[in-house]
């Protein structure tokens, strides 16, 4: 997992337990997985359609640095679910952690649309071009099924 951005908590993240309000946090994991997102799938057009469990694992006080990290778990034709992990930067210890955060792309109307990744592969494929697959490999999950073996 790479971890894109920091954020410095101040007085005004902060709950009155003087830790790093959730919500405060959760809108800066809902902007950083949108903006990932938006750049695997080559789309700016992208809705929260689900959030999994969200594990508070320990707080974050005024002052710290937390480092958001992202990494994608598959890719559909719609939609793409990514992984999110916030820790703090000095001790690395997580603060939270999401296993699933499922995003839509839409089109100008406000429907779900393929995104431009999933047409272009179709296209691919329909060609039979060897590289076809690339999803499943932003995904993580290695060379296509279509792949030669060597």
């Amino acid at each position: 997992m790479e971890y894109r951005t920091r954020k410095i908590v101040k007085p005004s993240d902060l709950n009155p337990m003087n830790a790093l309000f959730g919500g405060r946090l959760l809108a800066w994991v809902d902007e950083e997985c949108v903006i990932y997102c938006g750049c695997q799938l080559q789309h700016t057009r992208l809705v929260t359609k689900f959030m999994s469990e969200i594990n508070f694992v320990s707080a974050a006080h005024q002052s710290d640095v937390v480092e958001i990290g992202v990494e994608t778990v598959s890719v559909g034709r719609t939609s793409i679910t990514v992984r999110c992990e916030v820790r703090n930067r000095d001790t690395q210890s997580t603060i939270l952690s999401i296993e699933k955060v499922v995003f839509v792309a839409l089109d100008a109307k406000g429907k779900p649309t393929v995104h431009k990744l999933a047409k272009l592969e179709h296209d691919q494929r329909k060609r039979g071009w060897a590289g076809a697959g690339f999803l499943g490999r932003l995904a993580g999950r290695g060379e296509p099924a279509n792949a030669a073996k060597a």
